[in-house]
């Protein structure tokens, strides 16, 4: 498995790759790798022989409350993660690199970007998109794989691409998940054991909104209802968020009728901040 660090590399790389015929797929992570990234690449690996996976802590989707310097660096684990999990290559690029110097271009996706995280994370998913954007143009992948916890950046990398003309097919992977239930996340190291316990009360939620929804419920409000009732059973637990959605749209709906939805929560549990969904 290769390591490279330029663009240039990186696209030498892939040429190389399909002039030996080979589809290329692509994975991008910030690190700090677990089993759920694992799968995206393994996925990634069925559908494309040359895989790459990218790790970059994106400086430009972070909040000024958010502190960019402590997000976990762990390459040399996730350089082994992912050498197993079958990746080709691994482009990990320096950020004064990858952002030119006076960079002032930037990606912003309206519209499905502004309700749930995209109200309490403002230019968060414009960085999102303008780093997504460059490394899809940087790797110039026929794939890309993509987690499904985190599904409102999904939908704006979806339209991105839509919109853009974007010449990448874009594959959505079922979230991995803990033992208990918990969706896998880099954030989960914070968790004690308590908390791990604790925080089984969201995927309890997203199955109380689902059984009520497979009996035929389709107001919405009663789903969301039964969801913050489990959710505000654990006090440990700071709903931020709790939404029944258009899938596509991101947008709240009143009736789940002829829509295809999801529930989407957030929540905060200490100082860590859990998302998580489900299809309804």
């Amino acid at each position: 498995m290769e390591v490279v660090h330029t663009i240039p590399e990186l696209r030498a790389a892939v040429a190389r790759a399909r002039q030996a015929g080979k589809a290329i797929g692509f994975v991008p992570t910030m690190g700090c790798l677990h089993e759920g990234h694992l799968s995206l690449i393994r996925r990634a690996k069925e559908e494309a022989p040359f895989v790459v996976v990218s790790i970059f802590v994106n400086p430009t989707q972070f909040g000024p409350s958010e502190d960019f310097s402590k997000y976990p660096r762990t390459f040399e684990d996730d350089r082994r993660g992912c050498e197993a999990a079958g990746a080709s290559l691994i482009f990990t690029p320096a950020a004064a690199d990858f952002y030119p110097a006076g960079a002032s271009t930037w990606v912003d996706v309206e519209g499905v970007s502004a309700k749930l995280c995209g109200e309490f994370r403002p230019g968060h998913f414009r960085g999102v998109a303008t780093v997504v954007a460059m490394l899809f143009n940087a790797a110039q992948a026929d794939l890309a794989v993509f987690g499904r916890k985190d599904l409102q950046q999904l939908a704006v990398i979806r339209r991105m691409v839509r919109d853009l003309h974007i010449p990448v097919r874009i594959i959505a992977h079922e979230t991995v998940r803990e033992p208990n239930g918990v969706a896998m996340s880099s954030r989960n190291r914070y968790l004690s054991a308590e908390q791990l316990t604790q925080a089984t009360a969201i995927p309890a939620a997203m199955a109380a909104a689902k059984a009520l929804a497979q009996a035929g419920i389709t107001d919405a409000g009663r789903l969301q209802g039964a969801a913050l009732a489990v959710l505000k059973a654990q006090p440990a637990l700071k709903p931020q968020y709790c939404e029944v959605v258009d899938l596509e749209t991101m947008a709240p709906v009143s009736s789940t009728a002829g829509v295809r939805c999801a529930i989407a929560i957030a929540c905060h549990l200490g100082a860590t901040r859990l998302i998580d969904n489900a299809d309804l």
